[in-house]
């Protein structure tokens, strides 16, 4: 237990630095910003309870905040992929339910598990960022192509992260 506590905390700390100091200052176009930082809220294990994922997200989006200068944009887009995790969760449980002591994590459930549930959450914390960034309805057209655009390249470096850290099964 202690020894998930201290790696979530490190990864905690690694996302927030990379999002803040590198990935912050990649705008491709104005269109395509990624945000990685999300990943640490979607490889929390699944015995999680519901209001520390709530409370971890919180502090996760006001950590980003505060690199990127918002007020409470990115607190409230963390907020809300925290609160849906536990719904797209069930919705693509596998028949048999998830296994006690396993993550959310590629190596763990598989590409295809992994490919959908990333990019669900991606969108979804994408989508209300830039929704609320947006605030009008005349924008909406552009805060979803950054939407999409944004989700796109975040979906390809959270999947290379997880192909940094894939371990291969040495066969006996």
């Amino acid at each position: 237990m202690f020894a998930l506590i201290v790696q979530n905390s490190i990864r905690f700390v690694l996302l927030i630095l990379l999002q803040g100091l590198v990935l912050n200052n990649i705008r491709l176009n104005g269109y395509i910003n990624p945000y990685v930082y999300v990943l640490f809220i979607m490889l929390l294990p699944f015995e999680t309870p519901r209001w520390v994922v709530l409370t971890l997200g919180f502090i996760t989006g006001l950590s980003a905040d505060y690199f990127t200068g918002t007020i409470g944009m990115h607190a409230s887009a963390t907020v809300f992929l925290a609160f849906v995790r536990s719904y797209i969760l069930k919705l693509i449980a596998p028949r048999e339910g998830y296994e006690f002591g396993t993550q959310p994590r590629l190596q763990e459930m598989g590409f295809t598990w992994f490919l959908f549930y990333c990019s669900i959450m991606v969108v979804s914390h994408h989508s209300w960022l830039y929704l609320i960034e947006a605030f009008r309805f005349s924008a909406m057209p552009d805060a979803l192509l950054k939407s999409l655009f944004s989700s796109g390249l975040t979906i390809l470096l959270i999947f290379f992260f997880q192909f940094l850290g894939f371990k291969v099964k040495q066969r006996t």
